[in-house]
């Protein structure tokens, strides 16, 4: 005989049990419990992003509105409100920030061209022969084993008036005997496109690596072509590392300054992070620095929401 409901919900209260249709208590008190354990796990990580990233972001921000006092010595600033500071440094400057993001948008591309096949050929191409991909692997992130400063400076020698490169095209008439590589924006660009390869490579890698080869033997038994089967099954289902390559490249070559004060160090090659280090360790104008500092954050982040927004952010997965 089966019990009422009004009694069968009495009798499931009396067992510690909610009635049917309302909260059980246990199962409330765990998922608080569980809510106030994961609170504390994420406590480190919003505390040092709180210290490390949102503070020093504020401290910029008053930093850019600081005003020379009168009559004060080199490097004496005072708290103002002087948002003049950016519209001086933006006249000033406005055609070395879009020559950084030039750069950097090249170097995003060439190194897009290079990385991608790379990264192909040891994912796809490679995937059975484990030795070697491990050993290609291994030559596309040996470059991090030495410093950014070596390694550029290694491509200011092989670009050199005396280097064979030159020599080389000086010979096949591409290059006029006076003409050079280092200090233009070509050996900027190939400096850039050299240094962030492996922040391309790698997220490509990433993505081709769980890439089903079942799905391009199934292309290939429905008649079509090698270079069809690329662009309608490889290349969407790698978008997801070429959209994160392309954010992980672009973003840190936009600021560099090492490449082009290196490979370049002239009016025609210079990087708004080589401007922001001058005027905060030569010029001694924090104000200015900061501003500088300020609106390129603030390009790059308005840059990569666009960006996000045209493509989608559900690349990133």
């Amino acid at each position: 005989m089966t019990a009422a409901p009004g009694l069968r919900g009495r009798h499931d209260a009396g067992r510690g049990r909610a009635p049917e249709g309302g909260p059980n208590p246990e199962e409330a008190a765990a998922d608080k419990k569980r809510g106030r354990i994961g609170q504390l796990l994420v406590l480190p990580g919003f505390t040092f992003l709180l210290l490390f990233f949102a503070a020093p972001v504020v401290v910029l921000l008053a930093m850019s509105l600081y005003t020379k006092a009168p009559g004060a010595e080199i490097g004496q600033f005072e708290p103002a409100l002087q948002f003049s500071n950016y519209a001086v440094v933006l006249r000033e400057y406005w055609d070395v920030l879009v020559r950084s993001f030039a750069f950097a948008l090249a170097a995003t591309l060439a190194a897009l061209l290079i990385g991608y096949p790379m990264a192909y050929l040891v994912a796809v191409r490679l995937r059975a022969h484990r030795l070697l991909q491990g050993i290609l692997l291994v030559l596309l992130i040996a470059p991090f084993f030495s410093s950014f400063i070596l390694r550029t400076q290694a491509w200011k020698q092989i670009l050199a008036d005396e280097g064979p490169v030159v020599g080389v095209l000086r010979a096949l008439a591409v290059l006029p005997e006076d003409g050079r590589l280092t200090a233009t924006a070509f050996a900027v660009v190939c400096g850039l496109t050299y240094n962030f390869l492996p922040f391309m490579t790698l997220p490509i890698y990433a993505s081709l690596e769980r890439l089903d080869t079942r799905l391009l033997e199934a292309s290939g038994d429905l008649y079509a072509s090698p270079m069809r089967t690329f662009r309608q099954v490889t290349l969407p289902l790698s978008m997801p590392g070429v959209f994160a390559g392309t954010l992980l490249t672009f973003i840190p070559a936009s600021g560099d300054y090492v490449n082009a004060a290196l490979l370049g160090n002239n009016r025609d090659t210079t990087m708004i992070g080589q401007v922001i280090d001058s005027r905060f360790f030569r010029v001694v104008d924090y104000p200015g620095a900061a501003a500088l500092s300020f609106i390129l954050m603030v390009a790059i982040l308005v840059l990569v929401m666009a960006y996000i927004r045209r493509f989608g952010a559900r690349n990133l997965f």
